[in-house]
């Protein structure tokens, strides 16, 4: 039996789904150097398709925003949640993203029967969840998570430059830039830094050592 939930069916057939609400998560920031990890949960409204959800990388800013609004709209409800950077220092970003993903399952006003989540991992959760490799171009719910959590951390980012603006975040959005590099060489970390990244800790460790030179 092949999964109506999946975009291309014939490519990612499920042998059995539990019948109920399904909810798709994915992510947005586990490669950036600061800022939080933001998950999404998105369960969609079988009556009211969205048209043209896809992997939100493939997207274009401004086809993600009107996504966006589209899916608060017209999905059944969905939840946008974070794990924060101290979270991520004391605990690792995959853990972190872990736990972000659960605080947006937990989020939503409607428990789902499954949870279908983006890549090879899995929160703890109280109901069967599924990962899915690839599934932010293969599942319409997860395409529709991974927009909500891509729009919602870009949206941070931006308001973050206005206080920091010479690290570049509305730019690079945290991830690890050549600019975002030599940022961080010529100021040093901000309260948004991951410590626990390297290239942070490493410009902190160099800082540290300066310091404590006579």
């Amino acid at each position: 039996m092949r999964s109506k939930h999946f975009l291309h069916a014939e490519q990612a057939p499920l042998d059995w789904h539990a019948p109920g609400l399904v909810a798709g998560v994915d992510e947005a920031g586990r490669g950036p150097l600061a800022g939080p990890v933001v998950a999404a949960a998105v369960i969609l409204d079988e009556r009211r398709p969205i048209a043209g959800l896809a992997d939100s990388k493939r997207l274009t800013p401004k086809r993600r925003a009107a996504l966006f609004d589209e899916i608060c709209d017209k999905a059944l409800c969905c939840a946008i949640a974070q794990a924060s950077v101290e979270e991520i220092d004391a605990h690792n970003i995959l853990q972190a993203t872990l736990l972000a993903m659960r605080r947006a399952v937990d989020g939503l006003r409607l428990a789902p029967a499954l949870v279908l989540v983006d890549g090879n991992r899995l929160p703890r959760l109280p109901m069967r969840a599924e990962a899915v490799v690839g599934g932010d171009a293969r599942v319409a719910a997860i395409s529709a998570a991974s927009i909500l959590a891509k729009v919602h951390r870009d949206r941070w980012c931006e308001a973050v430059h206005a206080q920091w603006p010479q690290y570049g975040f509305a730019t690079h959005k945290g991830y690890g830039t050549a600019a975002h590099l030599a940022a961080l060489q010529a100021h040093g970390p901000c309260e948004h830094h991951r410590r626990s990244f390297a290239p942070v800790a490493h410009v902190l460790a160099r800082a540290q050592s300066a310091a404590s030179c006579p």
